[in-house]
């Protein structure tokens, strides 16, 4: 997928509704024969043409291409409450050097263009799609809303939200979860977007405020946001180099060989247990990887969608 993102001093992503659009249809594009059902109120899927079925709904153009027969299957509305969560520290803003391809985002303009990309899905479905934003403070909230005008005002904030820079932010998950846990009354899927870079909190502490959130009988995922290649691999050329905490300002003088090593243990055994402790709470874990692109959200979404419904 080819695409760049526009950005400008004041709004962001200039166009980050048409690039969400564009995210989802590709997706679409690259699903052949899909077991999901609901996908949209326009359009759910493909699914193979039996013999005997009417070809009402064949999609010819589709058998123009792969010279074989599909054809379109449509659902009724449905009415689907979701909240998305993102994470404003200052270690999702990095890193700082990412450019402005679809293939080179830093972990918050990734999360921002899933986050709408589920909004346009929620959106063709007539769901509702509410959002809060959180980092050393309750950055944003609202509650969750169908209408256009609801719609583009979320849009804005996550433009805002990829071009704010903040300095020195530390994250309070546990925090905010409980606050957020607190406002969100009717059942809902809650999707959390968060790099998982902790200070102040210990383990149970969030997942005590991740089991809140399933309060209500709520189902939650959380997408555990990160680089892979600089934060899980640490792959970094071996001169010296000053590795700065982004949150705290604290740092170290070293070469990268000299720890790769016990850094990959080291962050490998703590993504275990991430994925370990989400296992126990009945939390559904994702690992999105900034350079992986976005069809892992957009399928546990449809996924999710289905066991919720």
């Amino acid at each position: 997928m080819d695409l760049q993102l526009e950005l400008n001093k004041v709004g962001g992503f200039k166009n980050l509704e048409l690039l969400a659009k564009q995210v989802v249809e590709g997706f679409i594009a690259g699903m052949h024969k899909s077991p999901f059902h609901g996908f949209s109120a326009e359009f759910a899927e493909h699914k193979i043409y039996n013999q005997g079925e009417s070809t009402k709904h064949i999609d010819w153009k589709l058998y123009a291409k792969t010279d074989r027969l599909y054809t379109k299957r449509y659902d009724e509305e449905t009415n689907l409450r979701c909240h998305l969560i993102l994470d404003n520290s200052s270690s999702m803003h990095y890193p700082e050097s990412a450019g402005t391809t679809i293939d080179n985002l830093n972990k918050i303009a990734f999360s921002s263009l899933a986050c709408a990309s589920l909004m346009h899905i929620l959106k063709k479905q007539r769901d509702a799609v509410g959002l809060s934003i959180y980092s050393d403070d309750y950055d944003f909230y609202s509650p969750e809303k169908g209408s256009e005008r609801h719609h583009q005002m979320l849009l804005g904030k996550l433009s805002e939200a990829v071009m704010s820079k903040p300095k020195s932010k530390t994250t309070e998950t546990y925090k905010y979860l409980h606050q957020i846990a607190e406002k969100i009354h009717r059942r809902s899927l809650i999707f959390v977007f968060t790099d998982m870079f902790q200070t102040s909190e210990n383990d149970e502490k969030l997942f005590e405020a991740l089991r809140h959130l399933k309060y209500n009988k709520h189902e939650v995922v959380l997408f555990h946001v990160f680089d892979k290649a600089k934060e899980l691999s640490f792959d970094f050329d071996n001169r010296p180099k000053r590795f700065i905490d982004v949150e705290t300002g604290e740092y170290l003088d070293l070469y990268a060989d000299n720890i790769k090593e016990n850094y990959e243990k080291a962050v490998k055994h703590y993504f275990n247990n991430l994925r370990v402790k989400c296992g126990q709470y009945r939390i559904k874990y994702v690992e999105a990887n900034v350079s992986a692109g976005f069809n892992q959200i957009l399928t546990t979404y449809m996924i999710e969608r289905q066991r919720f419904m």
